[in-house]
């Protein structure tokens, strides 16, 4: 089935479902502002962490036109969803994601972007771009593909890709003529390519993010002006006092063989610098405690959302997972001090620093797409970090980093309308983020029982 196939079929569904919500109120009835109505909704403020009770939302052409108070009349509106109470939340935004490329197929591609919708992500950041993501991100908004709000890197940037200056320098330039949105570094890449590379991007007008490579290290990292670094990746080794005497290329995955080494008193210093040079981080705390935490294969492999995967994906991640388990290096008891430092950081780069981007790295190691942010979420709050706060991670924050702020990220007139209705208040429980009762996506209406469904085809693919 082709991509353009399983559009129309969602898009069916979406008009069948959403259809049985509307009012059966004398449709030549109608109102100056004649579109869709969302009534009764709690109206999250991300911003002030606060709610608004009981509201009416109007949107028309696929922007937020009116907020109304709970008393005004609203039966003569004839597009109208009943909220029931729910809470209205800006959408989510998945700051560290992965879209499949070719030669995977056009369908399970936008399944992909279809789960990080059934989990509220109405933005993603690709973070290993291809061609075809140039494209993709087009008709995301231009509603030829149900699909978030699309950001990407370029191709990876990496020890291999770029062996050298001239290399870097030519690649760079390519990347930012084919219209990339920042480029992605990648490890193993020499310090004076990095600063070819730094060079010319800062010449070319595009960012770059992600990795810092060994050869660069933390403090170089965050001096050359960095748009986010991802996975925290860099800072542990830059905790290592130089009276160790260790090889930087003896850190492990992530600074991991260092992690006795590290001094916790020079996280301090670490966060001013990052915030004196504004560089964002993109924990990606879940990756962190499902693929590398004392936690089998089989019980990842059990929950529920595994189901939404191809099988093939599935038993590669099983592999993985135990050929990092049965390493000899590898040691519980580490890791579990490893994972404090890593909190330690988060919670400071959140509370002292430039502020933190919510990114989970999906879909990679147990990591399902939609589903993962959930975890990150709960990585979040296990450093310390308030609800309030964590909710500006994934919608105000991001909006602000893509200086976007006066497009999405915030429930508020004029905006675009992307946002999600959940049964709770975030701000008390962000589990609530998890009972989504539908998304609005820049103006189309996606019922959980749309959701549902999809999800229920998805589930199928390549299992028949």
């Amino acid at each position: 089935m082709s991509y353009s196939t399983l559009f129309q079929r969602a898009l069916v569904l979406i008009i069948t479902v959403s259809t049985t919500l509307l009012s059966c109120q004398d449709k030549t009835t109608t109102t100056p502002d004649s579109g869709q109505l969302i009534e009764n909704v709690h109206i999250v403020d991300v911003r002030e962490g606060t709610v608004s009770d009981l509201q009416h939302i109007v949107i028309d052409s696929g922007r937020i036109t009116a907020i109304l108070p709970q008393e005004v009349e609203t039966k003569t509106f004839v597009n109208r969803i009943d909220g029931e109470g729910a809470y209205v939340v800006p959408g989510l935004t998945e700051m560290h994601a992965h879209i499949p490329s070719p030669p995977t197929s056009e369908e399970r591609i936008e399944a992909t972007l279809f789960l990080y919708l059934a989990g509220g992500v109405t933005t993603i950041r690709g973070m290993l771009g291809h061609p075809r993501h140039l494209s993709l991100r087009q008709e995301a908004l231009d509603g030829a593909v149900l699909s978030p709000r699309i950001y990407t890197s370029s191709p990876s940037l990496n020890g291999n890709s770029i062996p050298d200056a001239e290399t870097a320098i030519a690649r760079v330039r390519q990347y930012a003529e084919e219209g990339y949105d920042f480029l992605k570094i990648h490890p193993g890449i020499k310090r004076p390519v990095f600063d070819s590379l730094v060079r010319t991007a800062k010449e070319a007008g595009i960012p770059f993010a992600g990795h810092v490579p060994v050869d660069v290290g933390i403090r170089h990292a965050l001096e050359s002006g960095y748009a986010t670094i991802d996975h925290v990746d860099g800072y542990l080794e830059g905790l290592v006092p130089e009276s160790a005497g260790v090889s930087p290329d003896a850190n492990g995955f992530f600074g991991f063989n260092f992690t006795d080494l590290a001094d916790t008193a020079k996280i301090a210093e670490l966060v001013a610098l990052s915030k004196e040079r504004n560089v964002r981080i993109v924990p990606t705390q879940s990756l962190f405690e499902r693929w590398f935490a004392p936690t089998t294969a089989d019980s990842l492999l059990a929950q529920e959302e595994m189901k939404y995967m191809p099988a093939a994906t599935l038993e590669n991640w099983r592999t993985v997972k135990n050929q990092y388990m049965e390493d000899p290096a590898w040691d519980p008891e580490k890791w579990k001090r490893f994972d404090a430092i890593r909190l330690h950081l988060i919670a400071a780069l959140s509370a002292e620093g430039p502020g933190l981007l919510l990114g989970s790295d999906a879909p990679q190691l147990f990591n399902v797409p939609g589903f993962s942010i959930h975890h990150e979420i709960d990585g979040m709050q296990r450093a310390g970090i308030s609800n309030a706060e964590i909710l500006r991670t994934a919608t105000l924050y991001p909006a602000q980093f893509f200086e976007m702020e006066s497009e999405f990220g915030s429930i508020a007139v004029g905006k675009s309308a992307e946002f999600i209705l959940v049964k709770g208040n975030p701000l008390e429980d962000l589990d609530a983020l998890q009972e989504l009762q539908g998304v609005m996506l820049r103006g189309n209406w996606i019922s959980h029982d749309v959701i549902q469904s999809e999800l229920a085809r998805i589930a199928k693919l390549d299992k028949e």
